[in-house]
């Protein structure tokens, strides 16, 4: 072989895997969009799941986290903030904030999380074949919601008026309610959920009005954000309660009953990792909870002065 042949040859096959290793590795920008005042278990969870899929953060992929904080006038600009930075990807929970990353951008992808009937609010086509930019995941409210009105009702038998703390959104949980109060017996007061803590107390004055006998508080931003001062409103105006997070309880509330929002944001991490390989939305099923929690605090119902059905207390966690 011709000697400048050779070292030419040799050259190029010792320099093009440099050149390939010299080459950047795209690093994926995911954009986090909820109305939550800031990190909690849930985006742990996300990243744990991340984890599990091989992703480093720093290494494979960065943040973009925007918090509302509770104030739902500030979602657009900080949806605007997340299509500027050009995330590949945006994670969106509650259905105020996927409704404000739909209206953001006509391309990019959205994974919801802890929304109910994402059909009815136009979120997807249909859950086996969503259609659009947008899939996830779905709290599968009507039967959960139901569930959680018979368990109340197990809790505090003789209740026949049942306050509701309703997201302004909440029509899917309205309308699963009212479907199911009927049969028990049960008339529904709904309220609107304020944003502000401080105007919970005239919701609550709304609810001894109405001569509510028990409540039902409806998993939002707006009850999230305002947990603390809704559990302690709940305990001095001594209405039994239920909710859906474990977290109400841990704060003193009676009862919750509902789907694991930790395990539906670590299951997003999958959403994520295939839309980020090239998958489309459109063709990844939504799919329902797989993992439920109900968790009774036995110091707030002896508070009440109520006794647990041992058939509800053989299937919950029990915080003493």
């Amino acid at each position: 072989m011709d000697r400048r042949i050779f070292v030419s040859t040799l050259a190029c096959a010792l320099v093009a895997p440099i050149s390939s290793l010299a080459q950047p590795r795209k690093v994926w920008r995911i954009g986090s969009l909820i109305n939550r005042s800031g990190p909690g278990v849930p985006d742990a969870a996300f990243l744990a799941g991340m984890r599990d899929l091989g992703y480093v953060e720093g290494q494979h992929f960065t943040m973009e986290y925007r918090w509302g904080a509770g104030h739902e006038d500030r979602l657009p600009a900080l949806a605007a903030e997340l299509i500027a930075l050009k995330v590949d990807v945006i994670l969106a929970g509650g259905a105020l904030a996927i409704q404000t990353a739909k209206a953001a951008s006509p391309t990019i992808p959205v994974v919801m999380t802890a929304v109910d009937d994402p059909v009815a609010r136009g979120f997807v086509e249909r859950l086996a074949h969503p259609g659009g930019r947008i899939t996830g995941l779905t709290l599968d409210s009507d039967d959960v919601a139901a569930k959680r009105l018979q368990m109340l009702k197990e809790v505090v038998p003789g209740s026949s008026r049942v306050a509701v703390l309703i997201s302004p959104l909440g029509d899917p949980v309205r309308n699963a309610l009212t479907n199911a109060a009927k049969p028990l017996g049960i008339r529904l007061q709904f309220i609107v959920a304020p944003e502000r803590a401080q105007d919970l107390e005239s919701a609550f004055a709304a609810m001894t009005a109405g001569r509510a006998e028990a409540l039902f508080v409806d998993l939002n931003p707006r009850t999230a954000n305002n947990a603390q001062a809704t559990v302690d409103l709940a305990a001095r105006y001594r209405l039994p309660a239920i909710y859906e997070t474990k977290g109400f309880v841990d704060a003193g509330g009676l009862i919750a009953y509902g789907p694991s929002v930790p395990d539906m944001y670590r299951r997003a991490a999958g959403y994520v990792d295939r839309i980020l390989k090239g998958a489309k939305p459109a063709d990844l099923p939504v799919q329902r909870p797989t993992k439920f929690e109900m968790v009774i605090n036995l110091k707030t119902a002896k508070a009440l002065g109520l006794t647990i059905p041992q058939s509800l207390m053989l299937q919950a966690e029990v915080i003493q």
